[in-house]
């Protein structure tokens, strides 16, 4: 029997709920729903020791230098074991390095919490526990990313896993920083760091329970360093990926260097405290998550190349205005923009490269796309805490503004070149129509 025809003044009734469910499509399965739950909670700990550390190190020196040192010791150490990161993760099984590393970290931060509640805490043990994160970060992103496809059983909902992993990593960013505001201010910050040490028992969990199914790549041949050759030569000679990692490397450099001179902004430009730090971070927070979820709803990777142009050029203007902004309600708002603009140039760079990246040289790329973060990053930590030091806070964020819509245009520049690349490569996928 024919089913009947749907009236036409009916046709439309399902359309919201056809796009709700698509926007969570990777959660249907099992393995992914069980990263979701487990890093949620253990993303809200990560984020208050984050705003933790830097407060933390303020209260200690009130050094602008200092906390772009500390943010920068722990992030040059991923830098320069990225490369040999990325092969060994490709050689090694993924579920089973990210519990070695998530067991690690937890380590890390409650050796953190001992020392700050006993009030022996010093700069230097920062530096080194910091240290100790940059290690486990240079194995543990690449290995998280690339483990993404084993988790998704469909290839096609891959694009909406990585969205939904920003919406989460971002709804802990609006979360963990305006809790730990409210704990340093109550009780201090060894009970943030006390708290996320014992939040990746989730994600542990989460891993032990999944079921996967073994990935079926060739075995290599090649020793590492032939490896590490190989994958730079294709991140070197590809040239979406190239300009895409430049582009994601400079805003890196210039556009995430806010977050070392928060802590200055909140004491001396908004008159505040921990509790207006963990305010700034959470208006970052809700931009980045309505960044993430507007990347959830998308149904293709088609069309993001623009929007890595549009999001630069957003961080910049918002981060121009955040430095000549006195007054709290205007710089919240501001925030929201930086947020806005910081995680879709990073989540829609992260997407572009993996919808592109052959399986094989999936975790070698993506631990170029991690050194393209932790490479710049310090260095621009580094810079914006030198500066901050000399001309101020606010002017130093004004000039990584610029430097963010300098890179849009050129960005700009470059698109064209490689649209030409990969829209062959979209419609071998079936994202484009093929030519006629």
């Amino acid at each position: 029997m024919n089913k009947p025809t749907v009236p036409p003044n009916t046709q439309e009734t399902p359309i919201p709920r056809r796009s709700f469910a698509h926007a969570w499509r990777a959660l249907r399965h099992r393995n992914f729903q069980l990263f979701f739950l487990g890093q949620s909670i253990s993303l809200i700990g990560n984020w208050m020791t984050r705003l933790a550390t830097t407060w933390l190190v303020y209260q200690l020196t009130h050094s602008a230098l200092l906390l772009g040192i500390v943010s920068f010791a722990g992030q040059i150490v991923s830098f320069a074991m990225g490369p040999i990161a990325g092969v060994c993760v490709e050689r090694l099984d993924r579920r089973k390095l990210l519990i070695a590393t998530q067991a690690a970290a937890a380590i890390q931060s409650l050796a953190l919490a001992a020392l700050t509640l006993a009030h022996i805490i010093t700069l230097w043990e920062i530096i080194a526990l910091t240290v100790l994160q940059g290690i486990i970060n240079a194995f543990d992103m690449p290995g998280r990313q690339s483990f993404l496809v084993q988790m998704v059983d469909d290839r096609n909902d891959l694009s909406n896993a990585i969205a939904i992993n920003s919406s989460m990593a971002n709804s802990a960013r609006l979360i963990g920083p305006a809790v730990a505001g409210l704990v340093i201010a109550a009780v201090g910050e060894g009970a943030c760091f006390l708290i996320d040490g014992i939040s990746y028992l989730a994600v542990i969990a989460s891993l032990l329970l999944m079921r996967i199914r073994p990935l079926d790549l060739p075995r290599h041949q090649a020793n590492m360093l032939q490896q590490m050759r190989e994958g730079w030569d294709y991140v070197r000679t590809f040239r979406p990926i190239r300009t895409i990692l430049l582009l994601f490397a400079f805003i890196s450099l210039m556009g995430y260097s806010w977050a070392v001179v928060l802590p200055i902004f909140a004491a001396q430009v908004l008159h505040g405290g921990a509790a207006t730090v963990g305010w700034l971070m959470g208006a970052a927070g809700f931009g980045a998550l309505i960044s993430a979820l507007s990347l959830a709803v998308r149904k293709s990777v088609v069309g993001l190349t623009r929007m890595l142009q549009i999001a630069s050029a957003t961080l910049g203007s918002a981060l121009i205005l955040f430095g000549l902004s006195h007054t709290l309600w205007l710089s919240l708002i501001l925030m929201t923009f930086v947020g806005f603009g910081m995680i879709q140039t990073a989540s829609a760079s992260n997407t572009i490269i993996q919808s592109l990246v052959p399986e094989e040289k999936r975790a070698r790329a993506m631990s170029y796309y991690t050194m393209a973060f932790f490479g710049a990053s310090p260095f621009g930590s580094l810079l914006a805490g030198a500066l901050a030091g000399h001309i101020g806070a606010p002017h130093t964020v004004i000039i990584t503004g610029t430097c963010c819509i300098a890179g849009s245009l050129w960005f700009t520049f470059e698109l064209p070149k490689i649209r030409a690349i990969m829209r062959p490569i979209y419609q071998d996928m079936g994202l484009l129509p093929a030519p006629v």
